[in-house]
């Protein structure tokens, strides 16, 4: 696809910009590069990174309360996406964010409060989303891997 996008650019400019051989090269070198090289040294720092991260978030339960499932999540204030982690206790449903944030804290919601559990898109394109409503009509929109797992868990809890 890189590839294509300079010839056409060299094809529809003045002057000659790239050889086919510099053209070939460049695709192959970038496809495997990004292919390959960059979703590969992203895992190696990256998943460390946010390991270690995600790792030392611990919510503030209740006395005998117990975690039941957890996970990464983000968590919609206002424009920021707040990263951390969501858990779904014996009693409610908790979202804890990490340190690397603006807003920063722990947000509760008890079962007996969720009127609606809705799925959502995130930027309108990716099925990712949860968005929970309220008896008061505040809605938190979650951002989770595995959604449907995470909406079944959910809808469990509140029915």
């Amino acid at each position: 696809m890189y590839s294509l996008i300079l010839w056409l650019f060299d094809y529809f400019s003045e002057e000659k910009l790239y050889s086919i051989n510099s053209l070939l090269f460049q695709g192959v070198f970038f496809g495997i590069f990004f292919g390959i090289g960059f979703p590969y040294i992203n895992e190696k720092l990256a998943g460390k990174f946010s390991n270690k991260v995600g790792i030392k978030i611990k919510p503030e339960l209740d006395a005998e309360e117990k975690i039941k499932i957890e996970g990464p999540a983000n968590l919609f204030r206002g424009m920021e996406g707040v990263g951390g982690k969501i858990f779904l206790t014996d009693k409610k449903l908790i979202f804890k964010s990490h340190k690397i944030n603006i807003q920063k804290g722990q947000t509760n919601i008890e079962y007996k409060n969720i009127k609606e559990i809705i799925r959502r898109k995130t930027a309108k394109i990716i099925d990712n989303g949860i968005r929970i409503i309220t008896n008061d009509n505040k809605e938190f929109d979650f951002v989770v891997n595995e959604r449907e797992l995470w909406f079944e868990k959910i809808n469990e809890r509140i029915e």
